[in-house]
């Protein structure tokens, strides 16, 4: 958590669990989703951790709230906090508060939810049709390209997991972003960037081979301000995509 702003915007959403949702409900378009995991993870996940459930007695994502009912609640909580309590207001717009709303009604949905997931039948497809461990590695330990995944199974929701997925721009690491350096004879490089300075820059490769590039002898330098990993909406039916979400999950705890 940064700064006293943002951990009392964090302890005004621990305020918001722990109570039946009602009606009033809004619609949300996936773009609105995925900021809303944003700014969850720059202002929320400090203190309650990437799933929500950090703080004894507080569960973000369990779609149940003690002092709001619908959504037009929780937004008003979110911006204007509580009353007598130490959650002030916060700073958001009200898009943006939707947007932590939105994201908090779908922690607990998504075909993870939806639809049971067989972790027997998701190995085959982490292992082929994803081919997942072409970057992950085998079994989930993660790679130098890539992260594991046991930790990731461990500590994640199943709808976070499949938002990882289907979406995984939405959320990512910066210690994986990538790079595309093209020489001045025509050659393109792209992987993993680990250092740069004025004068040079260093990555990985596909390969995962150590790169140490002079930028005086580069055309162009581009660092991707997205996740390599490609989304697998479409790729994966929702029956494939909650196998191997549940399959993802079972690898926490292992080494």
């Amino acid at each position: 958590m940064r700064g006293t702003g943002t951990f009392l915007t964090a302890m005004a959403l621990a305020a918001l669990a722990l109570s039946p949702a009602g009606a009033g409900q809004h619609g949300y378009s996936a773009e609105d989703i995925a900021n809303g995991a944003k700014l969850c993870a720059s202002t929320c996940a400090g203190c309650h951790g990437p799933d929500g459930t950090r703080v004894n007695g507080v569960d973000l994502g369990s779609g149940t709230f003690r002092r709001a009912t619908t959504d037009d609640d929780l937004v008003r909580i979110v911006r204007m906090g509580i009353p007598e309590t130490s959650m002030p207001a916060a700073s958001f717009s009200e898009r943006d508060a939707g947007a932590i709303v939105a994201y908090l009604r779908t922690m607990k949905g998504g075909a993870a939810a939806t639809v049971a997931g067989d972790a027997q039948r998701g190995r085959p497809v982490f292992d082929g049709k994803g081919n997942c461990g072409s970057c992950h590695g085998t079994g989930g330990p993660g790679t130098r390209l890539a992260p594991g995944l046991a930790e990731i199974g461990a500590a994640r929701r199943p709808a976070e997991i499949e938002r990882a997925i289907l979406d995984p721009s939405a959320e990512w690491s910066p210690d994986f972003r990538s790079v595309r350096v093209v020489a001045r004879d025509g050659t393109t490089v792209t992987g993993r960037l680990l250092n740069q300075d004025t004068f040079s820059i260093q990555l990985l490769d596909a390969s995962e081979r150590l790169r140490s590039l002079d930028k005086a002898t580069l055309r162009e330098l581009t660092i991707v301000a997205a996740s390599p990993m490609p989304s697998y909406r479409g790729r994966l039916t929702t029956q494939e995509v909650a196998d191997l979400v549940a399959y993802v999950r079972s690898l926490g705890g292992k080494p």
